[in-house]
């Protein structure tokens, strides 16, 4: 395991900025206001001698009452399992009551702690310093982490508090398929997305609240089910356009569309009591645009009785007809029905999504669906489809080589789509087909005549001019 550092203080003191700067990434949303970060955020800073894990905390705001508290409580288990403490306060506000409070409470845990005084750009730095030095740290840190002055100093002084070095390394360097299927968890606000990966792993890992919005980050999380590894992505809820008014929340929506992306399996998150939004079917869109995986969980099934659960089932199958490839699961993530059933169509849809084909069996494939409906004739031809290859996986990809393909209709793109997609039980992924019309080595080329074809086309010339005299 590697050693684990918790980043804690007030909102707003620059602790993801800090995150973002020790493990050289984006991954934890930065914005000028308080409260922006909630849950636990991890990654692995690699610029010292040893990689270790950081974590993101919410900020402590005194507070533990909704959603402060529910935050403050993620702080706390953030603090039980690290091995070292970064206290992280802000130059320009000076100390703060709320600072001494945090402090006692960081070392009543009985772990070290090493304070970084952040935003001391701009300032006069020994008087900052000296004002901060009646903490009683011993290490006491000046630090512009939005401009990573201090960094190196930091990772320096942290790097004796860890455990003794176990091949910290072999974590970090896991390749993508040992962290196990990336699944992102998406949804409209309140769908019960936290829940879900709470239920999953057995714990609060998660902040859960009946305000819509609780989630942010995107929070990557490891689990291990079944002997299969997996990683989770909870992200922030998607709302319309029109109702997404914070600048935080805008960038939050731009994360979780990136997280999609980054993700092998998509799992949406819809709540049965909630009729199907358009929201849901844009979310769905963009799945199918990255050609990603995609379960459908109807979350709160438990929730409604045999009558508005024959209208909804009703209701899903009319408005995704698009995606009918799509497994739909019926679940409840806060009483933890359906959780077999979800997983095994998580792994069976990553499965058929990385799937790999041949192209000897896809071209005989191709012959057998063209044999059984040739598609239709474009100014009295019929196009030819002469041979298929695997283009790639995740989604899976089939290269159609042929003739006059780019006339092809899409019925009957839909057609070979659906054939494919039954011969080989590529359930929960869609599928993309790229026609590929064979080259004319003599497109554009002139015809030139040899010398006994001209002799042969004069003679032609001549004896038409003699029948018109």
């Amino acid at each position: 395991m590697l050693p684990v550092i918790a980043l804690v203080g007030r909102p707003n003191v620059g602790k993801s900025t800090l995150f973002n700067a020790l493990t050289r990434s984006r991954d934890a949303l930065v914005a000028d206001m308080p409260g922006v970060t909630r849950d636990r955020h991890y990654g692995i800073c690699h610029l010292g001698e040893r990689p270790f894990v950081v974590v993101d905390t919410g900020g402590l705001s005194g507070s533990d009452e909704g959603i402060e508290g529910l935050t403050a409580q993620q702080v706390r288990l953030a603090i039980g399992e690290a091995n070292l403490l970064v206290f992280v306060v802000d130059a320009r506000d000076g100390i703060l009551p709320l600072d001494a409070s945090i402090l006692g409470e960081l070392r009543r845990s009985g772990k070290p702690v090493i304070v970084v005084v952040n935003k001391t750009d701009g300032t006069d730095e020994p008087t900052v310093m000296a004002e901060f030095a009646s903490f009683g740290v011993a290490q006491t840190l000046p630090m512009s982490a939005a401009h990573n002055r201090g960094i190196d100093v930091l990772v320096a002084s942290a790097l004796p508090h860890l455990p003794p070095d176990e091949d910290d390394g072999a974590e970090a360097r896991l390749s993508l398929e040992e962290q196990g299927m990336r699944v992102a968890i998406v949804g409209r606000p309140n769908a019960g997305k936290s829940t879900l990966i709470n239920r999953l792993l057995g714990e609060d890992r998660l902040i859960v609240s009946d305000l819509a919005g609780t989630t942010r980050d995107p929070i990557r999380v490891r689990l291990e089910r079944d002997g299969k590894r997996y990683t989770l992505i909870d992200t922030a809820g998607v709302r319309r356009k029109a109702r997404v008014e914070e600048a935080v929340e805008k960038f939050s929506v731009i994360k979780t569309l990136q997280s999609i992306a980054a993700a092998q399996v998509t799992v949406l998150m819809i709540d049965a009591r909630e009729n199907l939004a358009d929201q849901d079917l844009t979310l769905i869109g963009h799945v199918i645009e990255e050609g990603r995986a995609l379960v459908i969980a109807v979350n709160k099934w438990d929730g409604l009785d045999a009558y508005q659960r024959e209208q909804t089932v009703k209701a899903l199958e009319r408005r995704l007809q698009f995606a009918s490839w799509a497994k739909i699961v019926f679940i409840s993530a806060l009483h933890g029905s359906g959780m077999r059933e979800l997983m095994r169509s998580v792994v069976r849809a990553h499965t058929a999504a990385t799937k790999e084909l041949s192209s000897s069996d896809l071209t005989r494939t191709l012959e057998k669906a063209y044999e059984s409906y040739q598609p239709p004739l474009v100014r009295g031809h019929a196009p030819k489809l002469r041979y298929a290859h695997p283009g790639g996986n995740n989604p899976p990809t089939i290269v159609i080589h042929g003739s006059r393909t780019k006339h092809i209709a899409p019925a009957y793109r839909r057609y070979l789509e659906n054939f494919f997609r039954t011969r080989y039980k590529l359930e929960g992924t869609p599928i993309r087909i790229d026609f590929r019309d064979g080259e004319n080595p003599f497109a554009g080329k002139k015809n030139e005549l040899t010398a006994s074809q001209a002799r042969k086309r004069q003679r032609m010339i001549r004896n038409a001019k003699r029948r018109e005299k």
